[in-house]
């Protein structure tokens, strides 16, 4: 089965066996909503989820005490893909967006999108063109007038200098 990574265990807190997670999730209390998850090929149940700043504190059972859960550091938190929330119209996941072919509004190849770049602003689409010169253009519904994962196209309404 497809997982999908949801954080990051950057390390151990307290003496309990609680994990600090990087969250990889759009919506900060998504740990809230899961019973179960997998770090590495394991699947640990969910015991407790609470928050410190930006930080996720998860107890995972089995993970008891410090020692365990040192050992868990580095490794990435996933789900099952079945496991992913409903998205709003108009809302991707990145896995679905990484590989599209990125094309003008004449259906010309522009080349294809390497990566997402979320910061607080608004996201970043990474273009890369047949030649490797990378380009990022803003989700911005004014540059990106469509996305269309079942035909795998970005349909970008380049600015001047936003290829150049």
């Amino acid at each position: 089965m497809d997982r999908i990574k949801v954080g990051k265990i950057v390390g151990a807190f307290g003496i309990r066996g609680e994990l600090k997670v990087l969250s990889y999730a759009d919506k900060p209390h998504r740990f809230e909503e899961l019973d179960s998850l997998y770090a590495g090929k394991e699947e640990y149940h969910v015991k407790n989820v609470r928050y410190q700043k930006d930080m996720v504190l998860l107890r995972l059972e089995g993970v008891d005490d410090r020692n365990a859960a040192e050992k868990l550091r580095g490794k990435f938190l996933e789900i099952d893909k079945s496991e992913l929330r409903e998205l709003d119209e108009d809302e991707y996941f990145v896995f679905d967006l990484i590989g599209l072919e990125a094309v003008d509004q004449e259906g010309k190849h522009i080349g294809k999108v390497t990566d997402v770049i979320q910061n607080s602003a608004q996201d970043l689409y990474e273009i890369e063109t047949d030649d490797g010169v990378k380009h990022l253009v803003p989700a911005a519904y004014e540059l990106v007038t469509e996305i269309n994962i079942d035909s795998g196209i970005m349909r970008i309404k380049p600015i001047p200098g936003l290829l150049d």
